[in-house]
Parts: structure tokens; sequence; C-alpha cells
């Protein structure tokens, strides 16, 4: 995905009708031993015959939130039962996705005008089948036309379709045709193809248009392939965690502590760092997180730092995924001693070093960091604010445990926006919340994190554009309009009319 596009708090992907049934289920929180109910809403593609291939034309509406995750379901249902081995692949679904953009319908009829027989007895059973292209280059099916039996000039009914599903308000990006004979047995035979693009097609004083059809050379066999879909980020993110080792936080071998650690139930710190970790690890392509610790004395001499690796390697201080984060965590408990006092600055600065260097809209950072008390370099940590204002970053703070905040909210900048020696801070970078505000009193911890994920991620996409924009970095620019490789054959023509509603 483009995280140009994606960045908006509402994203919609593609419009068409649908089919909606609404089914419940209710599973039981081991934890808590509450039960819970989820609805599902269940969405349906048409029915495609005698194909192991099919290339589903309906599309459906997503709203998309950043700061959720939205867990998505497929089943693949079968008029026949599939007879099949337990646990052997069976095949491959490909899902695309893409920012709506709100347009216009408009109105198209095609003929055609000596198509190729294709049938041994009788003529051609002539269909057509419209692309659209995607902005990784791909082509995603968008409409097909009914089958016109038995003619070489076939007249296809009018349809009206909307523009954002033929260019997503794009209007010159290509948009590909592929002609068909139809078959019983799902075996279509290709006729040939063309491109246009909306812009093409609106262009011409005369409402209709010729298009030359081109089929491929006898020597190349035509395949409509599909590669894996794999989203494509112009930009990069990059997460970093930081924990507060201070001693303040309480022995981590009594109960008490905020990190303690109990074998029932995540506590404050590891809840908060899974919370975000596992909605922000989504849009991190290699999940590979620097997680970082400060307020402790570190082995073998009991030196005090307050900008160490968790994982214990200063020069590789990456951890693999929000597990390997966890993990890495739960062993410094184990080998540092808690101490102190609370600094802030070190783990900004050591993010900012790294923005600093990709001010190209190539890479952003985000920095979480996970405190339980007050900033005793406060001076100090809003210079190192003020500075990173102006750098692809933004940071999240999540207060745990029952202390006063004030200071935390004074870096929010909500209210006003934060300075240091008289320098106010380029944009709002920072986004502080207190986790106890988000907890469930029920005690499910499901809800809580998903809570806090929701706070804390929601300023995230808004933070990015507005250091995009103010750089004046737009989105890459989409792929070159669509052109066929091998020698082509002029054969059959095209014309189509257009009205715009």
């Amino acid at each position: 995905h483009d995280l140009h596009s994606y960045a908006h708090r509402t994203l919609i992907v593609l419009k068409t009708e649908q089919y909606i049934s609404i089914y419940t289920f209710a599973y039981i929180d081991t934890h808590t031993k509450h039960t819970y109910i989820h609805t599902y809403t269940r969405t349906w593609t048409e029915v495609i015959d005698n194909t192991l291939n099919p290339d589903f034309v309906r599309k459906f509406i997503l709203d998309y939130f950043f700061e959720e995750r939205q867990n998505l379901r497929f089943d693949l249902r079968l008029e026949k039962p599939l007879i099949g081995i337990p646990g052997k692949k069976c095949g491959t679904i490909i899902v695309r996705a893409e920012e709506l953009s709100n347009c216009r319908s408009v109105m198209l009829q095609f003929c055609g005008n000596k198509l190729d027989k294709k049938d041994f007895f009788g003529k051609s059973d002539p269909f057509l089948v419209f692309y659209r292209s995607n902005e990784d280059g791909s082509f995603t099916i968008c409409h097909k036309t009914e089958v016109v039996k038995n003619t070489l000039d076939p007249v296809w009914q009018a349809f009206k379709i909307p523009v954002r599903a033929l260019c997503n308000g794009d209007y010159d990006r290509s948009i590909k045709v592929e002609v068909y004979d139809w078959d019983r047995d799902g075996g279509h035979d290709f006729i040939g193809e063309f491109s246009t693009s909306y812009r093409e097609m609106s262009r011409s004083q005369s409402q209709f248009h010729i298009y030359e059809v081109i089929s491929f050379s006898p020597s190349h066999t035509h395949t409509h392939t599909h590669t894996k879909f794999l989203p494509d980020l112009k930009t990069q993110i990059n997460f970093t965690v930081a924990i507060d080792f201070t001693a303040s936080n309480g022995n981590p071998s009594q109960p008490t502590s905020l990190h303690y650690m109990s074998p029932y139930q995540l506590n404050d710190y590891a809840m908060a760092l899974r919370a975000v970790g596992e909605i922000i690890q989504d849009y991190d392509s290699d999940k590979l997180f620097p997680a970082l610790g400060f307020g402790a004395k570190l082995p073998p001499d009991g030196r005090v730092s307050h900008e160490f690796a968790l994982n214990g390697n200063p020069q590789n201080p990456y951890c693999s995924g929000i597990e390997g984060v966890m993990e890495a965590y739960y062993q410094s408990l184990k080998s540092v001693r808690l101490y102190g006092p609370t600094h802030f600055s070190p783990v900004i600065n050591h993010v900012a070093r790294y923005a600093s260097a990709m001010t190209d809209g190539s890479q952003y950072f985000i920095l979480l960091i996970i405190s339980d008390g007050v900033i005793t370099d406060m001076a100090q940590t809003k210079e190192s604010i003020v500075n990173a204002a102006s750098l692809p970053m933004s940071i999240i703070i999540v207060g745990v445990g029952p202390a006063e905040f004030d200071e935390m909210i004074e870096l929010d900048g909500d209210e006003e926006r934060i300075s240091s020696q008289g320098r106010y801070a380029e944009r709002d970078i920072v986004q502080f919340v207190p986790f106890r505000d988000y907890i469930d009193r029920r005690g499910n911890h499901i809800l809580s994190m998903a809570r806090l994920a929701k706070e804390v991620l929601a300023e995230i996409p808004d933070q990015f554009l507005s250091y995009m924009r103010t750089r004046g970095i737009k989105p890459g620019p989409l792929p070159p309009p669509y052109t066929t490789c091998p020698p082509p054959a002029i054969h059959p023509l095209l014309a189509r009319r257009v009205s715009r509603i």
C-alpha cells in the first residue's frame, strides 16, 4: 500500500453492490472467564463457473482505520464438495486494496465489427472484460459484459459504472479491455485486447471511438496471470521502543511492581507494548524493531544507562517482531538493576539521529516510550522534541501506573505547542495517554489494549502527512500505461459510445 494514500484516518477501498448477511458467535476469555459476542458482516462475490483461476468482478467497501487491527476472513465455497488432503495447500487468494476517490458515474456502450471467428461450428460468442491498472503496475478486473451469442458483430448492452471503478479518479490511468469468445466449459478463447483511458474516451468531440483489437502473434500464448500481492510502501515505517527501567516501578519480583512478570497475565508495560506494536508492525516491512531501555544499572559494572539495548547488543539492538521485543524486555528484567533517574532525551535523540539522515520521505520513524513517572530531564526533553519536530518522526508516550503525568501532558502539545529556549516545535509530533484511562473495568485485557492502540495511533497519519506536506513530498508516480510486448497483429474493430452522468 502507498502510505501517502493510506495515511488518512478513514479509507475506503472499492464500491459495488454486495450481498450482506450477519452472523454472531460467542467465545470465553480463558483469563477473565467473561463471554463476548462478536458480530461479523459477510459479503459474497459472484459465482464463476468451470475455472480454477477465478477473477471476481464484484468489489466491496471497507472503512480502513490506521490505528486498529481489522481482521478479514476469506471462505471459499464450492457448489460441489472438494475432496482434498487435510492441511494441504489448495491455492492462493489474491486481494488488492486502494483508497477510494469520489467520482461520478459514466454510461458506456460497446459494439464490435468483424471479430475473429473462434468456434468451429457457428460464429463467436464474444464478451468483454475490463481491467483497471493498479499503483503497483498490475491489473484488476472491474467489469464484465454479457455474452452475445453467435455473432462477429456484437452489440453489448449499455452499462453504468463509477469512474472510480475504471480509474479511481485518475483520468490518465490505463484501462485494458480484453475480448473473449465464450465457451461452456470455461476455457474461453482469447480474441484480442486494446488499451485506453478515461481521459481518452472523454476527449473526442464525437460520441463514438474506434479501437483496434490487438491479438498476440501465434507464437505467443496469451495468459492473464497474477503475482502474489505485497504492499507497495513508498515510505518505510521504522518503529522503536523505549522502556522505563527506573526504580520507581518497584521490584520486578514483587506483585506490586509495574514490571512484575505474572504467569497469568501481562503487566501494564507488556500490554502497552503489545497493543501498539502489533498494529505498527503491519506497516514495517522487515519487522525488525530497535528496543531500548533507560534508567537502569547494567552488568557487569553497574553503569547507569539511559539508552541501552534490551537484547544486550548495542551494535545490533534489533528484535524480530513484537514477540522478539517482548522476549528481550523479559530478559532485561532478569539482568539489569532498576535505578534512575527518568531521562527521555537520550532515546529521543537516538531515533532523531537516524531520522535526520532520512528526510526525503523514504522513511518515517515512530518512537514508543513507556514510563511510569516524573521526567527528570524536562528541559533537555523539550529541546529534543523541538529539534525532532522538523524530522520525519513521531513520538508516542504511554504512562503506566498511578502517578501524575503533568510533564507528559505538557509534552503532548495539544493545548499549547511545545517550545524550548524561545523556539517552538514546527509541528505537533507527541501523543501522550495514561494507560489507566483505557483499562477495561471488567478485566478484559484484549479490550484494554485495543482502546489504547486506537487512542495513541490516531494522530500518526496526520503527523505523517504534515511532515510530507511541509516538505513538498508527494506520492510517487503511477506506473506507465499498459502496452503489449509481443508484436501486435491488427484485427477487428470495436466502437464505443460514452455518456457522462
